[in-house]
């Protein structure tokens, strides 16, 4: 519940403008929050929003200058002036930040528990270093970290990304912060990880009542979180305001936008999502939105919405593009010791499906569930240790380099990072023709430039773009080049491996209507791995569910997602979020 308005502010931001020598980065930046607000900060990448973050801190970068003021509950002066010595008193105690990616934000040379009990030595907040050590163990343990005192003489790369996030927690909470600002915590984590992050930090800022500032993109996260939120874009604030108030009422077209290209229960007329473009239409949520039970139905509607493309059974005698039978995978472990016995990690086991022609296979799980193990062996890229693995009409298990040339040319993959996948020092040109070099394809130059204009008009770029290298494009521009690379070849099975969970909400709606069309225009067979559960469900009719290297479950989508049979599928999709699902949940 907010406090009243005239009650004194925790923190109070006025005409926050953040600059270079050359550009304006965030302009006029204003912001008011009171002991226990719990405020969301959303926008896209480039907005200013981590900008933001980083100038409240104090640990904006070199060349980087702020104006405006910044003023701290229980600090005089102006902390946009304030010294780096000023900074140090009251960052880590009276103002903390969790960060996206723990492992770069935690010390590798440091062990957990001593990390966390020199937050507090540091800051002179308990009595002696015996005293840290021993909160440092209570501080891990109040974060829901299994065996507290294993963890806290763990070093990070030693955690998972989940627990390393809750020990970060652990340390921005140690000194009962008045203001905690977390920058995109859950967004590199799983769909249950997320949800019980989150859970965690929510019950840690209402128990000690703690100000809550909390910046990503994810709306969900928001309509979960946060009791009031600003939306910014290109360095303002364009509304904001209670978070109910805001997502359903949306009043500037940017805020709309947002809202229509994150909800992937709504489509348009032809059964697309929704873009920025094509917000217009959109409808959001209503305060009386239905139940959780009855958005499964209007889901299901939306699913029938895209319709056009139900996969029938197969034709008796017709063989399935992909066969997959008691597929095993198992990797030698380094001993880790001298006289210790070698060991395995068993990837893969017993996994069996198929995938008929045309039909849009998705593949869900979480990190270590084997997805990315089986995507490498369905390429080629991987051997099974045993089993069968048929694809496109090419045997896997087994086969020599030489006898996948053609593998090559029926399957092709559009991996998670464009930027990772593309050759910096190629021109867009030669990237997306590469495919065409490959043995057996004989492409003369002409018919080559030719190919490339045509992909490169099929996944809406210009011409003008086979002139230019990869950095010179955005992010969601770079994945438009990677599918152009895969298509150019005319593949049967298009393989996608998280292609949508790097990219902003805005872009993604863009790439998953594009994937969707090509699918139906080239008459593509498509495998789409992802941990989004929701970007699963708009784009594919079957689902295989893997944990710990089976599956545990599959069926068709409906089936799959309303009615699931088994305890770990349960989980997911009780932890997934849907923008929907938060707000009715308020």
């Amino acid at each position: 519940m907010d406090a009243p308005h005239n009650a004194p502010a925790l923190i109070e931001v006025k005409n926050l403008s953040i600059s270079t020598k050359t550009r304006s980065l965030v302009s006029n930046f204003n912001l008011r929050m009171q002991p226990g607000d719990r405020v969301g900060l959303i926008g896209e990448s480039g907005s200013g929003k981590s900008m933001t973050a980083s100038a409240l801190m104090g640990l904006l970068p070199e060349g980087v200058s702020a104006t405006g003021s910044i003023h701290l509950a229980g600090h005089a002066g102006n902390l946009v002036d304030a010294s780096d010595k000023q900074w140090q008193k009251i960052r880590g105690k009276d103002m903390t930040m969790v960060f996206q990616e723990p492992l770069t934000a935690l010390n590798p040379l440091m062990k957990v528990g001593p990390q966390v009990a020199e937050i507090m030595t540091s800051h002179k907040s308990v009595p002696s270093k015996s005293a840290a050590r021993s909160k440092a163990v209570e501080m891990l343990e109040s974060v829901k970290l299994p065996d507290p005192q294993r963890a806290a003489r763990a070093y990070p790369h030693q955690l998972s990304g989940g627990q390393r996030q809750r020990a970060m927690l652990a340390m921005a909470l140690a000194n009962k912060p008045g203001l905690l600002l977390c920058d995109e915590p859950t967004t590199a984590l799983d769909v249950t990880v997320q949800r019980q992050v989150l859970d965690l930090i929510l019950e840690s800022v209402t128990e000690l009542g703690t100000g809550l500032l909390f910046i990503t993109h994810d709306l969900s996260v928001v309509a979960n979180v946060c009791d009031r939120v600003l939306v910014m874009n290109n360095g303002q604030v364009v509304e904001e305001g209670s978070t109910v108030e805001v997502f359903t009422n949306p009043q500037h077209p940017y805020t709309r936008g947002l809202l229509a290209a994150s909800d992937l229960n709504a489509t348009d007329e032809k059964g697309r999502l929704f873009t920025v473009a094509s917000a217009a239409a959109y409808v959001p949520p209503t305060e009386n939105e239905p139940e959780p039970e009855d958005l499964a139905q209007l889901a299901a509607v939306s699913a029938e919405a895209t319709a056009g493309r139900p996969v029938l059974p197969l034709p008796a005698g017709d063989e399935p593009v992909i066969s997959v039978e008691d597929l095993h995978r198992r990797y030698p472990v380094a001993r880790s010791t001298l006289f210790g016995k070698p060991s395995e990690v068993h990837a893969l086991r017993g996994v069996s499906f198929e995938v008929a022609a045309g039909q849009r296979f998705g593949v869900v799980g979480e990190s270590g569930s084997g997805k990315s193990t089986l995507l490498r062996i369905l390429a080629g890229l991987d051997q099974p240790t045993s089993g069968s693995v048929k694809v496109a009409g090419n045997q896997i298990s087994g086969a020599k380099e030489r006898d996948l040339i053609q593998l090559r040319q029926q399957l092709q993959i559009v991996f998670q990072d464009p930027m990772g996948s593309l050759d910096p020092r190629m021109r867009v040109r030669d990237i997306i023709a590469e495919p065409l070099l490959a043995p057996g394809q004989k492409v003369d130059s002409a018919k080559q430039r030719k190919l490339v204009a045509e992909m490169l008009g099929a996944v809406g770029l210009p011409r003008d773009a086979a002139e230019r290298f990869p950095h010179q494009f955005s992010g969601g521009q770079r994945q438009r080049i990677s599918i152009a690379r895969a298509l150019i070849c005319e593949p049967r099975v298009l393989v996608a491996d998280e292609p949508v969970s790097a990219l902003d909400v805005s872009v993604r709606a863009q790439v998953l209507n594009l994937l969707s069309d090509l699918v139906d225009d080239y008459q593509l067979t498509l495998v789409f791995v992802s941990h989004d559960l929701g970007v699963v469900r708009h784009l594919c009719d079957n689902v295989v569910v893997m944990n710990n290297g089976q599956i545990v479950e599959s069926g068709s989508t409906e089936q799959i997602y309303d009615n699931p049979q088994h305890d770990y599928t349960r989980t997911l999709v009780n932890s997934s979020m849907s923008l929907r699902n938060e707000l009715s949940l308020r």
